[in-house]
């Protein structure tokens, strides 16, 4: 422990090999190149939104897996989350994959989660692999949610697009690759806000407040870390987060300050006001960012997944929407 809310693994962990799917709409996207694989469809050949869950969350491991010429028996735990129901994709997936399992939920915050869970197993704990990961689905999402897409609500402009697809990745003890080497477990946040159609507004102040604690606790600037990277802020939270940063001089620079949200697609393609979905930070830093990272257009950057933590009851109830930011540091050391 550094500071108050941070870990700083002394023998950073390796992510040895990542995995990422996606759909129709994601393969129409702005970083196309960065996944392993698309589905032709949203139901990815199975009879349900949720079964296509399942499916896409499995096949992320898999490609995790193959390109780390590993298999399932390698691998001391699977970490891994979803939105739906009590994690129903995930525990599926996990229950196919057959490794000893830790669901894990923090909304659209999971994949930070879980990384930063992992990377303590194998530093602290010894463990040699673990596996990591998160998804989602667009249709699973709104009619758990909000509504089926076929009853065609219309939405307002701070609305975001539930990502389709899922990403997974393999936490070593040894082995080539970028490192994990911090991680900051975020306070739940609530700005007090009630509409569900604008979490980016709702999840900003939790992103600032991980970021101001993460640069605290390690006694490090901003211009530390090549990016910092948001979840999924999508356009409305950005900017909220922003000017949050600026106000409290951080050093954040906007050409350092990037969002998941607003990486994933294209901006011609209707996403309102950009990402979402457990799926949208793990795809952009399992793919998008650890490709930069391998590639070495960047040598360290500071991931903060963050998670809208309201429930269909909690909506229905009027109640407020509390927040989570939780933020993992990657960097090339090698």
């Amino acid at each position: 422990m550094i500071g108050k809310q941070t870990w700083l693994f002394e023998q950073p962990p390796t992510i040895l090999a990542t995995g990422t799917v996606g759909g129709p709409f994601e393969k129409q996207g702005n970083i196309r190149t960065d996944f392993d694989h698309f589905y032709d469809d949203q139901w990815v050949e199975e009879k349900s939104f949720e079964l296509a869950q399942q499916h896409m969350m499995e096949d992320a491991c898999r490609y995790a897996l193959k390109k780390a010429q590993l298999t399932s028996s390698d691998m001391q735990f699977l970490l891994q989350g979803d939105l739906i129901n009590q994690l129903t994709p995930s525990n599926f997936a996990a229950s196919n994959l057959a490794i000893p399992y830790l669901g894990v939920f923090s909304a659209c915050a999971t994949s930070m989660e879980g990384l930063a869970l992992s990377a303590l197993i194998v530093s602290q704990m010894k463990a040699n692999y673990v596996i990591t990961g998160a998804s989602s689905h667009n249709s699973a999402a709104e009619r758990q949610f909000r509504y089926p897409t076929e009853y065609g609500s219309q939405k307002p402009d701070t609305a975001q697009w539930t990502v389709t697809g899922a990403g997974a990745a393999i936490i070593a003890s040894t082995g080539k690759g970028p490192k994990v080497t911090s991680a900051t477990i975020g306070k739940v946040v609530d700005p007090e806000l009630k509409d569900p159609f604008n979490m980016g507004g709702a999840m900003a102040p939790a992103a600032f407040d991980t970021i101001k604690q993460h640069l605290e606790d390690r006694q490090i600037s901003a211009d530390y870390y090549d990016y910092i990277i948001t979840g999924d802020l999508a356009k409305i939270g950005r900017e909220r987060c922003m000017d949050l940063l600026n106000q409290n001089q951080t050093g954040v620079t906007e050409q350092q300050f990037v969002d998941g949200g607003l990486t994933i697609y294209k901006a011609d393609q209707p996403t309102f006001s950009g990402a979402s979905g457990p799926a949208c930070s793990a795809i952009v830093t399992y793919g998008h960012f650890y490709h930069k990272l391998l590639k070495g257009d960047c040598q360290r950057i500071l991931v903060v997944a963050t998670g809208a933590l309201l429930s269909p009851l909690s909506v229905q109830q009027k109640q407020t929407i509390p927040c989570i930011a939780h933020a993992v540091s990657i960097e090339n050391m090698e």
